[in-house]
């Protein structure tokens, strides 16, 4: 188990946030992720009632499972009926980012829930730190959503000397090796948004052939137990996609780039009989002779 000062504030058993990407992040998945141990987040989006807030913050609190709301700062300016229904939800952590999120820290601490901020620019760091958000998210250009013009590890390594408040990595973060370096770069945790785009937990469907490569549990590069797409779908979910492990996908470009043909290993010489590929290297030991 991984310890950080993310885990064990919000008492998790791996550091990874799921990404509150509204259309996409409901109940469902929010549950899912915070049962495999991590931080689920809701997204919400200008469209949604405050309706949408109380259904679906009820589907992870019905398992009594930690979960976080995600909300934006230029929509609370004209909804403040959404700040409204999420601080009745009680969720352990609320995202107010892409403005000022000064307004709202105040109502959210005097409810005893935490407050994080997405930040692209140093100028976002300080505005942050003054509204006394206590975590940030250092979301880089790789990040699917709205982001700002610095790469994440760049962004990161600037937040990290800015700020001795938790700071969790966002972008281009996929698979266990992701957040390792994320976690060994100072990073509290990782927040993870288009790799779960295929869980069938998500609200919504995927077009066919879409997705990503994310490790399902208890592959060798997966960053703790985490949601797969052999997970029952929810009430909303669109179809489940599988998807090759990323070992699979680095053997299928290998052998596209260097026209051989792959040779299996035998399979009694891995853990659980699996078969994976691998190109013979020409050594001094294997070469011909003539």
């Amino acid at each position: 188990m991984i310890r950080t000062p993310l885990t064990r504030w919000f008492d998790l058993t791996t550091p990874v946030i799921g990404a509150p990407m509204a259309g996409v992040s409901g109940g469902a998945l929010a549950a899912a992720v915070s049962r495999a141990g991590g931080l689920g987040m809701i997204g919400v989006s200008g469209s949604h009632p405050a309706a949408f807030v109380t259904e679906q913050c009820a589907i992870p609190a019905a398992d009594l499972l930690p979960f976080g709301v995600g909300l934006m700062a230029w929509v609370l300016d004209d909804r403040p009926d959404l700040l409204e229904a999420t601080v009745a939800a009680q969720p352990g952590l609320v995202s107010v980012s892409f403005g000022d999120p000064g307004p709202y820290v105040g109502p959210l601490h005097d409810a005893g829930i935490a407050v994080a901020a997405q930040v692209n620019t140093a100028d976002d760091v300080h505005r942050a730190v003054d509204a006394g958000v206590d975590v940030l998210v250092a979301q880089g250009s790789e990040a699917g959503g709205h982001t700002g013009q610095r790469a994440t590890l760049p962004l990161l390594q600037e937040v990290l000397t800015l700020t001795d408040r938790p700071v969790v990595a966002a972008g281009g973060i996929a698979t266990g090796r992701g957040m390792a370096a994320a976690l060994v770069a100072g990073a509290a945790g990782v927040w993870i948004g288009t790799p779960l785009l295929s869980c069938p937990e998500g609200s919504t469907p995927l077009p066919p052939g879409r997705g990503c490569a994310l490790p399902t549990a208890r592959t060798p590069s997966s960053p703790g137990r985490s949601t797969s797409p052999r997970a029952s779908p929810g009430p909303s979910a669109g179809p489940a996609v599988r998807w090759p492990t990323s070992s699979a996908v680095r053997g299928t470009a290998a052998r596209r780039s260097s026209g051989r043909t792959p040779r299996p290993r035998d399979a009694s010489s891995r853990p659980g009989g699996a078969t994976t590929w691998s190109r013979r290297r020409s050594t001094p030991g294997n070469r011909s002779r003539s």
